[in-house]
């Protein structure tokens, strides 16, 4: 169970991305948030401080589907427009699939990549100003 139960942003019924995901999986990402948390405990200021600095550095889910899917789209429309027409089926199946994630916040690929382990930016945050709260208590 989760260190931060009351006001944890990260379990809103605004949050599309979480409640798009499995509760298997969403529980699985706060448990390891939790393990992150808590190897911190014992650490100094300049190893919770460096942490931080890789949480504003960590990709979030929207950032890896929407570099994913351009990349992918950009990639179909250049191998369509020089080698095979074909190729622009590719942009044609992944625009709609990030149209259909910023509409509805669920899209195909989103459970392959919350399986991986990829967080939200509210699932980010949660770690970051814990770590912050016991930067201020140290």
């Amino acid at each position: 169970m989760s260190i931060f139960n009351a006001e944890d942003s990260t379990r809103s019924s605004l949050d599309r991305v979480r409640s798009s995901t499995a509760s298997l999986v969403n529980e699985e990402i706060d448990h390891q948030t939790d393990i992150n948390i808590h190897r911190y405990k014992g650490k100094s200021r300049a190893e919770i401080l460096e942490r931080i600095q890789m949480l504003d550095k960590e990709w979030d889910i929207e950032r890896v589907l929407e570099v994913n899917a351009s990349t992918l789209a950009l990639t179909g429309l250049i191998l369509g427009l020089t080698k095979n027409r074909k190729w622009l089926f590719l942009p044609g199946i992944v625009l709609p699939f990030l149209l259909q994630h910023g509409l509805q916040g669920w899209c195909p690929p989103l459970p392959l990549l919350r399986r991986l382990g990829i967080r939200t930016r509210g699932e980010i945050d949660r770690e970051k100003y814990a770590l912050k709260i016991r930067l201020e208590k140290n």
